[in-house]
């Protein structure tokens, strides 16, 4: 918010400088943004009158004026299209100094123009560093006194202080909250605006429903007739409205801006003449559509709040008016609001149609719900001062039951102690809030108050709002500073878990990098990698293309792939840790799960590399990796299966101790050819709480005694997975089996169609002696004759 510091000054004066208000103020939570002077500095510039005006006798485009700063009279050379007889305007006297671009001083001396001598200058606003204008010389007010300071009479000794507020100080969105701010930080006595009721004349009213109490508990109109359209809005209220930044229109608008500005409660007038049987506050219906003060056309949606006649919505409420309704120079009767709007209903209303007004941006923030009488009261005054005409009445249309409640907040001295690090005296305490507008009683309870928030502080409702207070008015620089000391015991370390980092970096030391990806993804490209749960969409979605939250990484992986191959890299392995989003029953359940892909050459390119691209058992290999870092690879085993996103034929479940914990395998072909990747392309997803769960790490002597190993070749059907076959070979090998390894599979000549021979190396080792070859051939034994009668295994010959 902008404001002049005079205005400011005008109702609070601390004894501080600008530099000094500005730095309070910043540090008491009221960011000061910028601060700019009204003017350049100039001096020597007064209110002068031109008497005459004529032609330059050798120059088309000057003209030679007779200026008078109230006791002698000069002649200028002027070139300004607007310079006239009668004109009052800003005269540069001999030896005024004007500022320039360039940030030097430039002097009034006596000149001559086309042999005409000139005494003065006449300037234009971006001369004196006013405004940018130079379309002509300043033109001021009949009624500015001749010879006067310009400088004076424009209040140009002046600064603009922009002050950024955070959301929950929209009670500093006014002057008189500012004002109320800068008297409580420098305990200074702070003038309060009159509260004038001026006496209606008429009877004349205007009747007013509200369909939506619930949006609109308060409305606040009167009606005031024969105004004078063609009146001008004085020069001090310009001057406030600009330096607020705000356009000056007609002097109707701006003193409902003026209020605005000084009170915080927006208003609007209506020409009455315009309105037609009645205001009603109520919900647009969907698709009426009004014509904005902006000229704008809108189409309304069901859930805005308008301000309708029986014509239909006149205005959004809160938002801005509509130019059916709006105030012109023709106007000689006006109806003019005030309302309270609940904030949750004007919260976001103004953005969904692509709109940011004033009113807007203070009802989202909250309005003092008790305001609304004392400004139309305000607006009255100033209207019937500025434009006249005859009041009448002020109505109040109030639902009491839809009204914010008062507010009362316990307060306890032990409280305000642990949190501030100081014992602040109780008198300070009580001082403070007082100053801040609020109402303190001692509880029943030593030590504590009882608070009664004033109705335009929003912001405090609970008991730790109170204590900020506190410390921001008491100063944050004059808290005590003291180091916090907390008991910081050792946590324990299980090692039966191991760590998400030590899967990351065994990751990298494969060759992956670690990607990260959007939670949410375009809805059809979900269903083509999960068919199993239903996307929950977004009910604000940042676009189509990230409509859904996923259930699976893999999306956001390939596209990341995709993203890749279209910048010529060949060679991509990536993966990814993050939450997925499955909906279970009423319930959200975000899982967090480990995925990866790989795509292109088995290794990097060099002078020994192959040209070798990867394939499912590389895949697999790093999943195996992974699997063995918590220590319990033995409990995860691979089962053939199918997923949806996955190749029929090169699809595994990933199983630990029966429980399903993810998926690997080759990508789909036909999601390598509708995403346009250059295949083949191999993913895996594993869910991350089983696959740190390990087991903890024992001790075991290692044997001295020598390994005996037998290999065998068995031929099972091609559909027994070796994992069965290992299974069995392991329960029935004996307590000192120590490892079996696959060294070989072949199919072909020698061996039946259907059928395919495992080659097994089976290694025993016993911890205390050498195993002798008995007891080496029975366990072997145990292990044909076991898998002859499970899988139907036999022995190649």
């Amino acid at each position: 918010m902008k404001f002049s510091e005079q205005w400011l000054r005008e109702l609070v004066n601390p004894a501080i400088d600008t530099q000094g208000l500005v730095d309070q103020v910043t540090m008491a939570g009221l960011e000061v943004d910028e601060v700019e002077p009204v003017a350049k500095a100039f001096s020597g510039v007064v209110v002068g009158e031109i008497l005459t005006a004529e032609q330059h006798p050798d120059a088309d485009k000057l003209q030679v004026c007779q200026v008078t700063d109230g006791t002698e009279t000069f002649q200028v050379v002027c070139g300004a299209p607007n310079a006239r007889a009668g004109l009052k305007t800003a005269f540069a006297t001999l030896g005024a100094e004007l500022p320039t671009p360039d940030g030097t001083v430039f002097k009034i001396k006596k000149a001559k123009l086309r042999q005409v001598e000139s005494f003065g200058m006449l300037c234009a606003e971006d001369e004196l560093g006013i405004a940018d204008n130079h379309a002509g010389i300043m033109e001021l007010p009949a009624d500015a006194p001749v010879g006067t300071c310009l400088r004076d009479y424009l209040n140009l000794n002046d600064q603009v202080i922009d002050v950024d507020l955070t959301p929950n100080r929209g009670d500093c969105l006014s002057i008189i909250g500012l004002a109320r701010e800068v008297g409580v930080l420098n305990k200074a006595p702070v003038a309060d605006v009159p509260d004038t009721e001026t006496a209606p004349v008429i009877d004349d009213t205007f009747p007013v429903t509200l369909a939506a109490p619930e949006d609109c508990p308060r409305y606040v109109g009167r009606v005031i007739r024969n105004i004078n359209p063609l009146a001008e809005t004085p020069v001090w209220m310009q001057q406030r409205l600009e330096r607020s930044g705000i356009r000056c229109i007609d002097p109707v608008v701006d003193v409902t801006n003026y209020v605005l500005l000084e009170f915080g409660q927006p208003m609007h007038a209506f020409d009455l003449d315009k309105l037609s049987g009645g205001i009603n506050v109520r919900r647009a219906e969907q698709g009426e559509k009004l014509v904005l003060l902006d000229g704008q056309e809108i189409e309304l949606n069901a859930d805005t709040l308008v301000i309708a006649d029986a014509n239909g919505p006149v205005a959004m409420a809160g938002i801005m008016g509509g130019e059916p309704t709006s105030v012109t120079d023709a106007t000689q009767h006006i109806f003019l609001e005030s309302a309270f709007f609940n904030p949750i209903s004007i919260a976001g209303r103004a953005r969904s149609y692509g709109l940011h007004t004033d009113s807007s941006h203070r009802f989202e923030r909250g309005v003092d719900w008790q305001l609304q009488v004392r400004a139309v009261n305000r607006a009255t005054q100033l209207l019937l001062d500025i434009v006249g005409g005859e009041a009448g009445p002020v109505i109040e249309t109030v639902e009491t039951e839809a009204l914010p409640a008062n507010r009362q907040v316990r307060l306890r001295q032990s409280k305000i102690d642990a949190m501030l690090s100081f014992a602040m005296p109780a008198t300070e305490v009580e001082e403070i809030l007082t100053r801040l507008g609020m109402i303190v009683e001692p509880s029943a309870v030593a030590g504590e108050w009882l608070v009664s928030v004033p109705s335009y502080r929003f912001d405090i409702a609970l008991e730790v709002d109170l204590i900020e207070e506190l410390a921001r008015v008491y100063g944050y620089n004059n808290l005590p500073v003291r180091t916090p000391t907390a008991s910081l015991p050792l946590k324990s370390d299980d090692e039966t878990q191991a760590k998400i980092g030590t899967l990351r970096r065994s990751l990298v030391a494969m060759g992956y990098q670690e990607a990260i990806t959007y939670s949410f993804i375009e809805a059809g490209l979900q269903k083509q990698f999960d068919d199993q749960y239903e996307a929950l969409a977004l009910a604000n979605p940042i676009s189509a293309e990230m409509a859904v939250m996923r259930t699976t990484l893999w999306p956001g992986l390939t596209k990341a792939l995709q993203y890749n191959q279209n910048r010529q890299q060949s060679r991509v392995r990536l993966f990814e840790t993050g939450q997925r989003f499955l909906a279970e029953a009423d319930t959200v359940v975000q899982e967090n799960v480990l995925a990866g892909l790989i795509s292109g050459k088995r290794q990097p390119e060099g002078w020994q590399a192959t040209k070798d691209v990867v394939d499912f058992f590389d895949l697999k290999g790093d999943v195996e990796n992974l699997l063995a870092l918590a220590g319990a690879k033995g409990e995860f085993t691979f089962v053939a299966d199918r997923h949806v996103a996955l190749h029929p034929g090169q699809t595994a479940r990933i199983e630990k101790q029966g429980e399903t914990v993810g998926f690997m395998g080759a990508l789909h072909p036909n999601l390598i050819k509708s995403l346009d990747l250059d295949g083949p392309v191999y993913l895996f997803e594993i869910r991350l709480q089983p696959l740190l769960r390990g087991v903890l790490p024992r001790y075991q002597e290692i044997s001295k005694f020598p390994e005996s190993r037998r290999d065998l070749a068995v031929v099972v059907d091609e559909q027994v997975a070796f994992e069965q076959v290992r299974a069995l070979a392991s329960e029935n090998a004996g307590s000192y089996l120590k490892q079996i390894t696959l060294f070989d599979v072949y199919q072909g000549q020698g061996i039946d169609p259907g059928r395919k021979s495992l080659a097994l190396g089976l290694t025993w080792q016993h911890p205390s002696r050498t195993l002798n070859d008995e007891e080496i051939n029975s366990a072997v034994d145990a292990i044909v004759s076991a898998l002859a009668s499970t899988v139907g295994a036999s022995l190649r010959e």
